[in-house]
């Protein structure tokens, strides 16, 4: 299986992404598990679940905001109610939230509207949350929105079935509770339905990563000593940004002694010829991510930093090599080292370095692969997920760090991998240096800063 990658246009003469066929097979699949489960209805004020619900993004400004939530009744259809004028703009340009209601408008099941509640014809209205707290209580902003969740689920005859809600602030769930509705966990319905991948979410995903090849591109062209990490993180945004990204989620750029141990914030340190450097750049094309690590060595890299890489990539394609449907995500860690190998006391703490997580509308999505709860509670790997898979290792000298990670799909008879910026070896980056009669070597440990052991310089072999 080969995924194609397109344009980032849609164009009449190429079957390329199906925005329709995406928004219906999303709801599609939420809808399937609502039914499969004990739930009368899902709240969700989760950005990337209101978005795969309703197909409705208001920028990213909003994502940690939430002020917006949409409800799916079952047997019904999604309702939404967004910040302000981006409700008339949706009613503009959303018309399949509407649509969807306009056999409905006299209510459902024998249940007529309450008094002053919306009809159910109108999928996209004004209304908002308590901008986290911002709003007082004493506005009632609160038992506002518990008020239009009751009307729809009225109508619906819901009110008295399990409400499942993803994320919520305090205010709301008690104003919920107050009403009568029994709230209970909606979040694990909304991330079954997003496990497996439609062939559109595929395609966007690919797309994602296919910008992050050319980040990675520009960025080992910009990469040498007296370069600051956070100038890289620029890099990387304008050139994510131009080629049409959405969101830059976030670059991790982490270099010289600060890989070990990894800190995953970017800092104002400069490059120093020799570092070892690792990035992590997440992004989003149309909402869906990318979470897609590398790493390079400044003008030359150290034995230790060059072993501590063949190490980190072996374990990968130990991993890489497992994937396949019915596989489990226990099968996959068993290959990865224990904590106590890399210098970690327990799985806890070296949480998130030998990783793996779906990657969707969010980055960290299911399956999850890990020491800590794979061994014990272990996923069966399916035809259509999307992860990504992540290694790290220590270099022996305890100041450098190796980090690799790429993004596949699961296939009928295997896997793809979709992040295709080269990794099987350490990539030196910057400027190439030359000395009397040759060109100085790319594996090198110049100025030691351990200064114990004594090289040459012929080809950087100690002296006996």
């Amino acid at each position: 299986m080969v995924i194609p990658t397109f344009g980032l246009n849609n164009v009449d003469w190429e079957n390329r992404l199906d925005n329709n066929r995406l928004r219906e097979e999303r709801l599609g699949r939420l809808k399937a598990e609502l039914v499969k489960s004990d739930l009368g209805s899902l709240l969700t004020f989760d950005f990337h679940n209101i978005r795969y619900m309703t197909s409705t993004h208001i920028g990213t400004w909003a994502m940690d905001k939430m002020i917006r939530f949409s409800l799916l009744p079952q047997g019904g259809e999604p309702v939404l109610w967004d910040f302000g004028s981006a409700a008339k703009h949706h009613q503009l340009h959303t018309p399949w939230l509407d649509a969807a209601h306009s056999h409905v408008d006299s209510g459902l099941n024998g249940h007529e509207p309450h008094h002053g509640a919306h009809k159910i014809g109108v999928g996209a209205r004004a209304g908002i949350s308590t901008l986290r707290g911002a709003i007082s209580p004493k506005a009632g902003q609160a038992e506002a929105v518990a008020d239009k969740i009751y009307d729809v689920l009225k109508q619906y005859g819901l009110e008295n079935e399990p409400l499942g809600v993803d994320i919520i602030e305090p205010p709301v769930l008690f104003a919920l509770q107050a009403k009568g509705l029994n709230v209970v966990d909606g979040q694990q319905v909304f991330l079954e339905a997003r496990r497996i991948k439609t062939v559109d979410e595929i395609t966007l995903l690919t797309t994602a990563a296919s910008m992050v090849d050319a980040a990675y591109d520009r960025l080992y062209e910009f990469l040498r000593p007296g370069v600051r990490e956070n100038e890289t993180v620029g890099l990387v945004a304008k050139t994510l940004y131009d080629l049409g990204s959405e969101h830059v989620e976030g670059v991790n750029a982490i270099s010289g002694e600060r890989c070990s141990p990894h800190p995953h914030v970017f800092s104002d340190r400069m490059l120093r010829p020799g570092d070892p450097a690792f990035f992590d750049i997440l992004h989003s094309y149309q909402g869906y991510r990318t979470c897609y690590y590398r790493t390079f060595a400044i003008g030359s890299a150290s034995p230790g930093q060059n072993e501590a890489y063949r190490i980190c990539r072996e374990y990968m394609d130990r991993a890489i090599a497992l994937v396949r449907p019915g596989a489990t995500t226990a099968d996959i860690v068993k290959v990865w080292p224990k904590a106590q190998e890399f210098g970690f006391e327990n799985e806890e703490a070296a949480f998130a370095l030998q990783y793996g997580h779906g990657v969707g509308l969010s980055i960290w999505e299911r399956p999850i692969f890990s020491r800590m709860i794979s061994l014990d509670h272990p996923e069966v790997l399916e035809e259509g997920m999307v992860f990504a898979l992540e290694t790290y290792w220590p270099s022996k000298d305890g100041w450098g760090a190796a980090r690799i990670e790429e993004e596949v799909v699961v296939t009928a008879t295997g896997c793809e991998v979709i992040t295709k910026f080269p990794a099987e070896k350490l990539l030196v980056a910057g400027q190439r240096y030359f000395a009397v009669g040759a060109e100085l070597p790319t594996l090198r440990d110049p100025q030691s800063h351990l200064n114990t052991t004594t090289f040459n310089n012929i080809g950087n072999r100690p002296v006996s």
